[in-house]
């Protein structure tokens, strides 16, 4: 009851846009990648030889998507009231925490299929990356949910985890999901996503426009000039599309699963090289958490984006007008940042 059934991957089932046969096919690789990931940790007498067959098993490409459906295979196990617990912390102590950004978006999805009081204490993850839970819930409600949520661009206002005194940063972090599942739901077309994602409210696009930066180069299926459109239609959110795609830059390099889309992606986006992309995230990850105003994590993403933004006015060779985006001077968590 609780696992996606394969044929929920299928374009023709989900009703979404096929774009050409070879973008339908990666994407349904992916949507098959996920669930044999998930079989893996369904089946799994202990958390090593869930991470062994995942990388025995899966080819580099592909690797990452079987990772994140072990992340929500494991959390579904925590989830239930018998059996093993802990799985999916022993999971990223052991041979996920290369891959930790997929394993937390798989667990966001365990919380789309599990009552809420069977969710994952957010006090109890690592608090810059615990927001991956709901870009992965995010994703879910949008892939499986479309109507309500990208049709008609539904949020949960009172939206309470980790705590209801971030229920307005958690709908952002669900929109960063439901950017990415964007490029599934448009089948990697970039008018398409684009021209989907300006129907959402102007204040959701930056949310939205950094989850199509994290697909469109984590996952692939666009051509140069595809990228170079997509690029274009962000408008001033390039910043924000740059970001997505330094995030799925560090992503695949941390979990050594870089691929040439990834080079190609990086280069149009962020107009660096992979590695050099990977490095802004790095540099600016903050070393102190301390929770104030906003998520240390929502400090990261910002400082991230506004290193991008001379390639963001000019890399396409038009001008746009780009703010960057506010910090706050006097926050202590800023400081300590």
């Amino acid at each position: 009851m609780l696992t996606p059934n394969v044929s929920a991957t299928l374009l023709d089932v989900r009703g979404f846009h096929k774009k050409s046969p070879e973008s339908q096919a990666l994407l349904e690789k992916i949507g098959a990648t996920f669930l044999e990931g998930y079989a893996y940790a369904a089946e799994a007498k202990d958390v090593d030889d869930a991470g062994e067959r995942l990388d025995k098993q899966l080819n580099t490409r592909f690797r990452g998507f079987g990772y994140e459906g072990a992340g929500m295979g494991f959390a579904v196990r925590d989830g239930l009231p018998l059996g093993p617990t802990k799985l999916s912390e022993k999971f990223l102590a052991g041979s996920g925490d290369p891959h930790n950004y997929m394993v937390y978006v798989g667990m966001g999805w365990a919380m789309a299929r599990l009552p809420k009081f069977r969710w994952p204490d957010g006090d109890k993850l690592d608090l810059l990356l615990r927001w991956l839970l709901l870009d992965g819930y995010g994703f879910h409600q949008a892939y499986f949910v479309t109507k309500k949520y990208v049709d008609q661009q539904y949020q949960d206002k009172r939206f309470g985890w980790p705590s209801r005194a971030w229920s307005d940063y958690s709908n952002r972090a669900i929109d960063q999901g439901i950017g990415r599942a964007l490029w599934f739901i448009c089948g990697t077309d970039a008018e398409l996503t684009a021209s989907t994602l300006d129907k959402f409210a102007e204040s959701r696009h930056p949310d939205l426009w950094a989850g199509v930066g994290l697909a469109a180069t984590y996952a692939g299926g666009a051509e140069e000039h595809e990228l170079r459109t997509l690029f274009r239609r962000a408008g001033e959110n390039r910043i924000h599309l740059s970001q997505g795609s330094c995030f799925a830059a560090e992503c695949r390099i941390r979990a050594d699963l870089l691929v040439p889309h990834n080079e190609l992606a990086t280069k149009i986006l962020c107009g660096r090289t992979a590695a050099q992309t990977a490095q802004v995230a790095l540099d600016f990850r903050p070393e102190h958490l301390i929770e104030g105003t906003l998520p240390a994590y929502e400090l990261w993403r910002r400082k991230v984006a506004n290193e991008f933004s001379a390639h963001a006015a000019t890399g396409d060779q038009t001008v746009v007008h780009l703010p960057t985006v506010d910090l706050p001077d006097t926050d202590e968590q800023e400081r300590a940042a």
